[in-house]
């Protein structure tokens, strides 16, 4: 079992939720689309090259965005991190996977 955890625009954020639910992730038990959300303020500056959704070249950008922590299969990894990388508006998405420890197993 492996926890995701990434962070998006509070407007793009349910598209991006049943891409990645769409995909296999946040099933716990005998329930489905489950994670947790918590609302916060991203910040970035698009430096040049970048093709940047949101912001301009050289200049601060801050954004109302909110924190997605999901569970996910271990087989369901990849098409759910393809699902976020490809519904996501960001260029550059940040996002992190963590393995879970089995409870039952200690």
């Amino acid at each position: 079992m492996k926890k995701i955890i990434f962070f998006v625009p509070i407007t793009d954020a349910e598209s991006v939720k049943e891409a990645i639910f769409n995909a296999g992730a946040g099933k716990i038990g005998d329930y489905d689309r489950c994670c947790f959300e918590t609302e916060g303020q991203g910040q970035f500056r698009p430096l040049a090259g970048a093709n940047p959704h949101l912001g301009e070249h050289g200049k601060l950008e801050k954004v109302p965005e909110l924190k997605v922590e999901l569970v996910c299969d271990d087989h369901y990894l990849k098409p759910s991190i393809e699902a976020l990388l490809n519904s996501h508006p960001y260029e550059e998405v940040a996002f992190e996977v963590y393995d879970m420890l089995d409870w039952q197993s200690l």
